[in-house]
């Protein structure tokens, strides 16, 4: 059940990626010829005005098609015809619907909870050397770690970990006020919990009321986490710290869905975990598209914003076979890229 569940929810964010390209070509006046539901052979379709709407066999993704976008065209509401900013708007709209359907799912899942857990300390552990007049207090609130916001309480372990050295620029809020604390050092001690001696910061966390402005607040902090948990790691990939073969494709994230909905205490546990974890895909795939790659929608961006600056200055178009290579050449790139992770993914699940 959860693998089927896994298909659906991967194949409509990717659908309602392309509804974020169909509703705004629409609105911007842009000629769609097909806005379809799935992929594959054709099951149903119907024409109404210029659009054909069609649903397709296999059910992952979709797709808009809109006029001038693939050829050329001298049709005034083509795609290419248009102005570079309602392009843009329309390339960006992909990954906004993808960023705003991350973030509603996160609220859903947020609503009605009694609390949630902050990076504010409320005590330390007896003999916590972090506790000092030029140190932390009670009441803090860990506002940045090293530079990068703190905006929920586990970014506070996942940060204080990727610095070996145990030495943190840190930054708190204090009484409303931001304080810095310099070359501060963070280092776990041995305490005694629960009768066993571990490793642990010492320090006691607390929790913030619910209510409808907190689940919106956590809510949005959650959407950016998730969102610069994509940058933090493709900086690992480009350092080395984590590498190619880490990485998962479609097959590797639907056998991960499926193996988080089986580990869960109940059937509501596991679609609650598997909601969670779609709206980090979902924001994942926002983040992702708009990276400034060929044959991606962010791709897509910079070249058109490079063409129109071109313009500009010379007066003269870029010819779009040119921009056509490009994404031609980055396509295969891509697609030699997913059959490689791919591979990697089905290979994992028979060894």
């Amino acid at each position: 059940m959860y693998i089927l569940l896994a298909i659906l929810m991967f194949g409509f964010l990717i659908f309602i990626h392309e509804l974020g390209h169909f509703l705004s070509a629409k609105l911007l006046d842009v000629q769609v010829n097909e806005f379809a539901i799935c992929m594959g052979p054709v099951l149903w379709q119907k024409k109404k005005g210029e659009t054909t709407y069609s649903l397709r066999a296999i059910p992952i993704g979709g797709f808009c098609a809109m006029e001038g976008e693939d050829e050329e065209s001298d049709n005034p509401r083509a795609f290419p015809q248009k102005s570079w900013w309602r392009r843009l708007i329309i390339l960006a709209a992909g990954s906004f619907m993808n960023f705003v359907a991350g973030f509603l799912v996160i609220v859903l899942l947020y609503t009605g909870a009694s609390g949630y857990s902050a990076p504010i300390v409320t005590d330390f552990f007896e003999g916590c050397p972090l506790e000092s007049s030029d140190g932390l207090q009670a009441g803090d609130e860990l506002y940045k770690i090293d530079g990068r916001r703190v905006y929920l309480y586990s970014d506070v372990g996942m940060l204080l970990s990727r610095n070996k050295t145990g030495v943190y620029d840190v930054v708190v809020k204090r009484n409303g006020e931001l304080v810095e604390l310099h070359e501060f050092e963070m280092k776990p001690q041995l305490y005694m919990v629960d009768g066993q001696q571990e490793y642990k910061y010492g320090l006691y966390f607390g929790t913030v009321p619910g209510g409808f402005s907190n689940c919106l607040k956590y809510s949005w902090y959650t959407a950016m986490d998730f969102a610069r948990l994509v940058w933090m790691s493709l900086e690992d990939l480009v350092s080395g710290l984590v590498s190619v073969s880490d990485m998962s494709g479609p097959v590797g994230i639907v056998s991960t869905i499926s193996e988080v909905g089986n580990q869960s205490a109940t059937v509501r546990d596991g679609l609650q975990n598997i909601a969670y974890l779609g709206a980090f895909i979902a924001i994942n795939l926002a983040v992702m598209n708009m990276l400034p790659l060929p044959a991606l929608d962010g791709g897509r961006i910079f070249l058109l914003l490079v063409n129109s600056l071109f313009t500009a200055i010379t007066k003269k178009k870029i010819p779009a076979k040119y921009e056509a290579y490009v994404h031609a050449a980055g396509m295969v790139l891509l697609l030699g890229f997913m059959a490689f992770v791919t591979f990697k993914d089905i290979w994992k699940l028979f060894t």
